[in-house]
């Protein structure tokens, strides 16, 4: 669980805090959410799906293929994928609730981010959140917000069953495993809704996200290839290398959406 504290004068006027330079703090993340403003980018590079949650299904980056293993983080640290998901960009700030249901900015104090020394101050000479601050937040919000659409966008897709289970194998030393817990958008189920049901997905603004799903899954293969990588990479990794040979990620290919 991560240390989070709320950012007051009291505590932080004379702390600092610098901004993130490795992505190791993502090096478990098999799954991110997304939200729906992002998708045109993302649906360009990452493998998109959704998970099921307690309050519904959640659309996401696949970033792993097993539990725990982020394969767009090389062994340095490196992103080295063409896109980075909103979540982590503003790292190592989040918003959280308060008992009483407000949005609190609050900082990871366990980050390693957070000093009494080097980085940026969280207040201004005047006692004011400091305009590197002041912009995360607006970031953080504007991401809460969208999230929000992108929910009720889920909750519009599952209300028509268009979310079916994703059917994905990995190979393994014992044979093909299923990966478990990833939903795809049930293409057959969409191209035999009738007009008035297709009408409601276009006037909720659900076409554009379930194509980006749909166009995304090209993308899954990549990761088959990355994991091979990571594991050559690993067991040849001597302590100032951990690159990875990434030059199949510029192979052009047609989209299939099996």
């Amino acid at each position: 669980m991560a240390q989070l504290t709320v950012i007051s004068r009291e505590q932080h006027a004379n702390k600092r805090w610098k901004r993130y330079t490795s992505y190791s703090f993502a090096a478990s993340d098999a799954v991110v959410p997304l939200v729906v403003q992002e998708l045109p980018r993302a649906c360009l590079a990452l493998p998109i799906g959704f998970v099921k949650t307690d309050s519904g299904f959640q659309l996401v980056a696949v970033q792993g293929l097993l539990p725990g293993k982020n394969l767009w983080v090389a062994p340095d640290g490196r992103w080295i994928g063409p896109y980075v998901p909103a979540a982590y960009r503003g790292y190592p700030f989040v918003l959280a609730n308060t008992e009483d249901g407000k949005r609190v900015l609050c900082v990871r104090e366990d980050s390693g981010l957070v000093s009494e020394g080097e980085g940026e101050p969280f207040f201004d000479e005047e006692g004011k959140p400091a305009k590197p601050v002041q912009e995360v937040l607006n970031f953080l919000n504007q991401v809460s917000a969208n999230a929000q659409v992108t929910a009720r966008m889920c909750a519009l897709l599952a209300g028509h069953e268009l979310i079916q289970p994703w059917n994905v194998q990995i190979k393994t030393e014992s044979g093909e495993q299923p990966v478990q817990g990833l939903f795809r958008i049930d293409e057959a189920k969409l191209n035999a809704l009738p007009a008035e049901a297709f009408e409601a997905l276009r006037q909720g603004g659900v076409l554009p996200l379930l194509y980006c799903q749909l166009l995304s899954m090209q993308h899954l293969p990549v990761l088959g290839k990355l994991a091979g990588q990571h594991a050559e990479a690993q067991a040849l990794l001597e302590p100032e290398s951990g690159d990875l040979d990434l030059e199949f990620l510029h192979d052009d290919g047609n989209i299939r959406f099996n």
